[in-house]
């Protein structure tokens, strides 16, 4: 992680450029006064949104919690709903598209399966399994497989029709 710190400074510094130049271009195609005010309007909206998004995640999290449900979902959804409302509360056209593109449904859902699978890659299984509940898998026979660590007993191999899928879920013991 600390090593993708280092291109964070430049980073900001393109998309200030590039803010910039997309600022300038707009203003000469609609007219300075329009420009900024459709920046000044994003923003408004942006801040609105952020409260209402806000909200909704911290409702979203709560039912989840009382119905005894993996609270996962609901808190990636409100991830990234914020996440597109402070994008658009940020001064900008580029960030503001980004922001709105991120509060359409499909393109939220998307966004937040990735938040998803990116959170159970950097958390071990078991607190996967407590924020998103137990991970449906599909196991097909012949698949490449890990090298099992030596043991005194040896395991028994299950046996399945080839071809086949086995359903099931991913128990942490």
């Amino acid at each position: 992680m600390r090593r993708g710190l280092k291109y964070v400074p430049p980073a900001l510094l393109l998309l200030a450029l590039l803010e910039l130049t997309v600022f300038v271009l707009a203003g000469r195609a609609v007219g300075f006064g329009a420009a900024v005010l459709l920046v000044f309007g994003a923003s408004l909206l942006g801040l609105v949104l952020l409260r209402r998004e806000g909200m909704r995640a911290w409702r979203g999290f709560r039912a989840a919690a009382q119905a005894g449900r993996p609270p996962g979902p609901e808190v990636t959804d409100g991830l990234v709903g914020l996440l597109g409302a402070l994008l658009l509360a940020l001064p900008g056209l580029v960030s503001g598209v980004v922001g709105l593109l991120l509060l359409v449904p499909p393109l939220r859902r998307l966004a937040g399966g990735g938040v998803r699978r990116a959170t159970e890659r950097r958390v071990s299984s078991m607190v996967a399994g407590d924020l998103f509940g137990p991970r449906r898998v599909r196991v097909y026979r012949g698949a490449p497989q890990p090298a099992p660590e030596p043991s005194p007993a040896p395991a028994p191999q299950p046996v399945t029709d080839p071809g086949k899928a086995i359903e099931g879920e991913i128990v942490d013991r």
